[in-house]
């Protein structure tokens, strides 16, 4: 099935091609592979996983590292990186569609061509694996730390979504940390992609994630 103009559009605006050329663009759609996904399919896992590079085109990923949700991908975003230039026998994670979707997939040796032939997408791909390294590490530094991090999560998992109902100054109180710290805190766990802020609404988008800061 052909993309549509919107998933085309989508492709352009993705990490990895990112200012490319229309035509070329064009082209390497006609090369790669399509997958279209049922929801709860196991996309990846530790022994069943394709030497590629997946786009999300439609739909929801979730990444998971045993009983850690690690991120949820979304329309755009690249996965599978993990599994093209490494000797390991086994992926890194477990990717599993949260509902219908569809991937477009670009084999090895598409991504040695374009590696090789096209600065911008080289670029491209080198400041996307940066991206990835800078987040992962963040998101370690978080479980790591018992502190503000911990204390938050643990009031907020207790708490629930919704309002918060006091300020910050009386909050920092309650938790007996600074208010810097807390404002850090905040800044962590949503940098880690576990929960979301608008305003004084706190949403936990990953109560899984959340509980093992504690």
């Amino acid at each position: 099935m052909p993309l549509t103009k919107e998933e085309t559009a989508l492709l352009s605006a993705c990490p990895l091609f990112r200012g490319v050329e229309e035509e070329l663009l064009c082209r390497l759609i006609q090369e790669a592979g399509r997958a279209e996904l049922q929801p709860g399919q196991v996309v990846y896992d530790p022994i069943h996983f394709r030497r590629c590079l997946g786009v999300v085109l439609s739909g929801q990923l979730q990444v998971t590292k045993g009983t850690l949700s690690v991120s949820v991908l979304g329309p755009g975003d690249l996965f599978g990186a993990a599994a093209l230039y490494s000797d390991e026998p086994e992926f890194a994670a477990t990717i599993t569609a949260k509902g219908p979707g569809r991937c477009l997939m670009l084999e090895q040796g598409l991504i040695d061509r374009l590696l090789a032939g096209y600065g911008q997408i080289r670029e491209n791909y080198l400041r996307y694996l940066t991206g990835r390294i800078r987040f992962l590490s963040g998101r370690l530094q978080t479980l790591a730390q018992p502190g503000a991090e911990g204390k938050l999560a643990r009031y907020l998992l207790s708490s629930g979504a919704g309002e918060l109902t006091c300020s910050a100054t009386q909050l920092s109180q309650r938790l007996g940390v600074s208010r810097a710290s807390l404002y850090r805190a905040f800044s962590a766990l949503e940098d880690s992609g576990l929960i979301t802020r608008k305003g004084k609404t706190i949403t936990i988008a990953d109560p899984t994630g959340l509980e093992m800061v504690l």
